[in-house]
C-alpha cells in the first residue's frame, strides 16, 4: 500500500485494529483506489478518495438508499464505521478514506442470454426501492452532470492539445450538436433517488455468480427511465449496439415492474451528458503537468474508452425505435 506508516496506523487506532493487519492493491475508479484488509479472520475494502470527499449529508443518503436496497434484496457491500461512528475518515496525511465489507468480486459474464435479464431485474428493484427526491443530497437541485452538456469552447485546448487522441476527438466533435439536441433537465416530479453510475465496474457478480452493486458516491437525483437507457447502453453498446440483449433488459425491468420507461429522446440526456462531462473532465487531468502519473496514465485510458463508447445519434434512434416497438406490443 502506497501510503505512509502513519496513515496506515492511523486506520489501525480507528478501528480498533492490532497489527495483524495485511494490506494488497484492490481496484481503482475515477474517484478512488480500493484497497484490501485482510485483518486476522475478517477482510474488508478501504477506499482511498482522491477527489473531493463527500458530504456528511451525501454518506447519510448513501446509507439511507443502500439500506432499503439491501432490504429489497440488492446484494451490495456494507458501510463500517470506526469506533467514533464516522463513515468517513481522514488521515494526518490529508487523504480521505471509507471502509466496507470485501466481497470476491469478478465482471459479470455477458455471454449467457439471463444476464441482460438479471441486468433488467437488478435495475428494477433499485428504482422500485428508491424512494422520490428532486434535490441532491443536503439540498440544491439535481446535478447539472446528468443532464447539462459541455459549451463548444469547453472542447477547444482538448481538441488541438497534440495529444495523441487528440484528433479522435476532433472528430467526434462535429457530430455533437446532433447528439446533444435533445439533452434537457428532467421534470423534478419524475425524480427518484438513483445510483447513477452502473455501469460493468459497479456491477460485478460474487463467486456464485448473484450480481453485487459497488460504488455508491454518486448516488441522487434522475429519472429512472434516463439511468435505464443509460444501462442499456454501459452494458450493451461497446462498439455496435446488442439490440437483442438491449431487449431482453429491458423487458425484464418492465416485467419487474420498473418505473421508468424510454419513450422520447430527452430520455437519452443522462447518458449523453454524463459520457461527455466524464470525458472533458479525463482530458483536462491527461493534460495537467501538475496531476500524479498515475492519474494521468489512468485519464489517458479512459479517454480512448470513452472516445471509442461515445453513442451516435443513430443508435440512439435504433434504441429509441426497438423501445417504442416494445411499448407498442405490450398494449
Amino acid at each position: 500500500m502506497d501510503r505512509t506508516p502513519v496513515t496506515i496506523a492511523y486506520v489501525r487506532e480507528a478501528f480498533g485494529w492490532g497489527a495483524d493487519v495485511v494490506v494488497s492493491a484492490g481496484p481503482r475508479g475515477a474517484l478512488g483506489q480500493i484497497w484490501r484488509l485482510d485483518v486476522g479472520p475478517a477482510s474488508y475494502a478501504l477506499k482511498e478518495i482522491f477527489a473531493e470527499p463527500p458530504s456528511e449529508a451525501l454518506v447519510e443518503a448513501e446509507l439511507a438508499f443502500t439500506r432499503r436496497a439491501a432490504e429489497a434484496g440488492v446484494r451490495l457491500p456494507a458501510s463500517h464505521p470506526d469506533r467514533s461512528g464516522r463513515h468517513l475518515l481522514t488521515a494526518p496525511d490529508g487523504t480521505w478514506f471509507r471502509l466496507h465489507d470485501w466481497i470476491d468480486l469478478r465482471p459479470v459474464e455477458l455471454t449467457a442470454r439471463t444476464t441482460p435479464r438479471e441486468l433488467g431485474a437488478l435495475l428494477a428493484c433499485l428504482h422500485r426501492s428508491a424512494p422520490a427526491t428532486a434535490l441532491e443530497p443536503g439540498g440544491g437541485p439535481p446535478d447539472p452532470w446528468y443532464d447539462r452538456v459541455p459549451t463548444t469552447e469547453a472542447w477547444a485546448r482538448a481538441a488541438t492539445s497534440g495529444a495523441k487522441w487528440a484528433t479522435r476527438l476532433a472528430d467526434r466533435l462535429t457530430g455533437l450538436p446532433e447528439l446533444c439536441a435533445a439533452v434537457a433537465p428532467a421534470d423534478p416530479a419524475d425524480l427518484i433517488v438513483c445510483h447513477r453510475d452502473l455501469h460493468p465496474e459497479n456491477v460485478l457478480a460474487d463467486p456464485d455468480g448473484a450480481l453485487v452493486v459497488v460504488d455508491w458516491d454518486n448516488l441522487g437525483p434522475a429519472a429512472p427511465g434516463r439511468e435505464l437507457a443509460r444501462a442499456l447502453f454501459d452494458w450493451f453498446c461497446d462498439g455496435p449496439a446488442d439490440l437483442d440483449a438491449m431487449r431482453d433488459m429491458y423487458e425484464a425491468y418492465v416485467r419487474e415492474d420498473g418505473p421508468g420507461r424510454v419513450t422520447e429522446p430527452a430520455d437519452f440526456s443522462m447518458l449523453v451528458a454524463s459520457r461527455l462531462n466524464f470525458l472533458l473532465v479525463q482530458t483536462g487531468v491527461a493534460l495537467d503537468p501538475r496531476a500524479e502519473p498515475r492519474h494521468r496514465e489512468w485519464a489517458e485510458r479512459e479517454i480512448d474508452e470513452a472516445l471509442r463508447i461515445l453513442p451516435t445519434p443513430r443508435q440512439l434512434a435504433d434504441v429509441l425505435a426497438l423501445t417504442r416497438a416494445l411499448a407498442r406490443k405490450s398494449r
